[in-house]
């Protein structure tokens, strides 16, 4: 048989027509996004997310739809974004800090002691979050907003008052979590890292005995179950959000690419308010279900702030954080805090 340049150019076009059948999505075939979490289902995370969901589908007439993995199916936060990298997974509602191999600088908000009440969170953040997402745009990941998990208190087995007393106790951290692992240093604590989802078993078998965690997040993964006693101080503020890859939400269109923003954006401020609702229910909860509250002495507080305020100049020191960052937010919290005291002496 003759084959003519024109032949061949023919069956050279037929061959590279039949790939693109084979890679490309079935015209009009939903485009998917997979998103895992250890938020376990049936959470009021699980419930918004699922109903932001189906706005997006409804909105999008089905071209978009948000297909969730709950309950720590797909492993820890760390697992979850390793199969981000790899495109078996598109996303994960994480914890904040699960990101900062990607992005230190979303440490800031849990720095130790960083912040003394929820006002100065919020004039904070509203002054620094879209920084922080853009930032952590320009490094491969949408999100769509923080939603803040109240903060975290110290949760044992045994009463912890004091320094002393806690470095008597095998205490968790949550793998990566290089702010937690500088202050149990500073301390002289070796802790043990963990992922979350292995938190609930290793308290069950003794591998640990006090884990850090806010109220409504410890009673959501049943850890006060197993921690009789939670110390009357407020350490750091936790957060979490949805990381999407940036490539997998390019290929949407620009027009369902804005209506996922939209709903994720409302789920997000709307998860953030109900969880300061939920943890102030969640701290009543603790106390009605047994669980020690146990008080810190001034004394106690002081020596506790000044390992942590050496573990914070430690990452200054060491880069982690984008240089003048803990600055920056230094100085907006002397501000709300000098307002707050004009205001005050005014009354």
């Amino acid at each position: 048989m003759r084959h003519n340049g024109r032949t061949r150019f023919g069956l050279g076009a037929i061959g590279l027509f039949i790939m693109v059948l084979c890679v490309a999505p079935a015209a009009g075939a939903p485009q998917v996004l997979k998103i895992a979490t250890v938020s376990p289902d049936g959470t009021m995370w699980m419930l918004k997310l699922r109903a932001g969901a189906a706005a997006i589908e409804k909105r999008t007439q089905g071209r978009v739809q948000l297909k969730f993995y709950p309950g720590g199916v797909m492993g820890s936060d760390e697992s979850v974004l390793r199969k981000i990298r790899i495109g078996q997974l598109h996303g994960g509602a994480v914890m904040g800090g699960s990101l900062a191999h990607i992005y230190p600088d979303l440490l800031i908000y849990g720095l130790p002691f960083l912040f003394h009440t929820l006002a100065e969170v919020d004039y904070v953040r509203a002054r620094m979050d879209q920084g922080l997402i853009h930032g952590l745009e320009q490094r491969g990941f949408v999100t769509f907003g923080f939603a803040g998990g109240g903060f975290a208190y110290l949760m044992s087995s045994h009463p912890v008052s004091n320094l002393g007393e806690l470095k008597q106790r095998k205490i968790w951290i949550p793998q990566g979590d290089v702010v937690s692992q500088a202050v149990l240093e500073s301390a002289g604590i070796a802790p043990v890292p963990l992922p979350i989802s292995d938190v609930l078993t290793g308290l069950q078998t003794g591998l640990i005995e006090t884990v850090g965690a806010s109220p409504v997040g410890a009673i959501a993964l049943q850890w006060h179950t197993k921690t009789r006693h939670l110390t009357d101080l407020p350490f750091s503020y936790l957060y979490a959000l949805l990381a999407v890859d940036r490539a997998a939400f390019m290929r949407l269109p620009p027009e369902d690419r804005k209506i996922v923003s939209e709903e994720m954006t409302r789920v997000f401020r709307e998860i953030d308010e109900q969880n300061r609702l939920d943890d102030r229910k969640a701290t009543a909860a603790l106390r009605q279900q047994g669980i020690a509250f146990t008080a810190v002495s001034g004394e106690a507080v002081v020596e506790i702030k000044k390992v942590a305020g050496v573990a914070t100049e430690q990452l200054r020191r060491k880069g982690i954080l984008t240089p003048g960052l803990v600055g920056t937010i230094e100085r907006h919290l002397h501000a709300y805090r000098a307002t707050k005291q004009v205001r005050a002496a005014a009354e």
